[in-house]
């Protein structure tokens, strides 16, 4: 039994050390639009995933190993998927920079 070990009030205090000294985004779902902080949540995983998405399709590009159609088939993708992604900002009424993470040591997502 650990009833008298003092180190998850150590580890406590360090986190929230942490989250008053960050500058951390939180979901925030109390807002007006009670859908606004999920569909930040939603709409930032997406632009994490279209980013890394976007670095792999241009590292094939550079290898050589897509087919000229392969290359505009994703150019066209990438292109819709934007499009999207700002429609569905302006329906949440939300801008890019709020769909930004802060990655710690790797710095901000965008």
């Amino acid at each position: 039994m650990i009833e008298n070990d003092e180190s998850g009030d150590k580890i406590a205090e360090s986190l929230s050390s942490f989250e008053e000294s960050s500058n951390i985004g939180r979901v925030n779902a109390n807002k007006g639009n009670p859908d606004q902080g999920l569909a930040k949540l939603v709409l930032t995983v997406v632009e994490l995933l279209r980013r890394v998405m976007e670095h792999e399709a241009l590292r094939r590009i550079e290898g050589g190993t897509l087919t000229d159609e392969e290359i505009e088939e994703m150019g066209q993708t990438f292109l819709k998927l934007d499009g999207k992604m700002i429609e569905m900002r302006e329906i949440f009424d939300l801008k890019e920079s709020d769909l930004n993470l802060d990655l710690g040591p790797l710095g901000n997502l965008m």
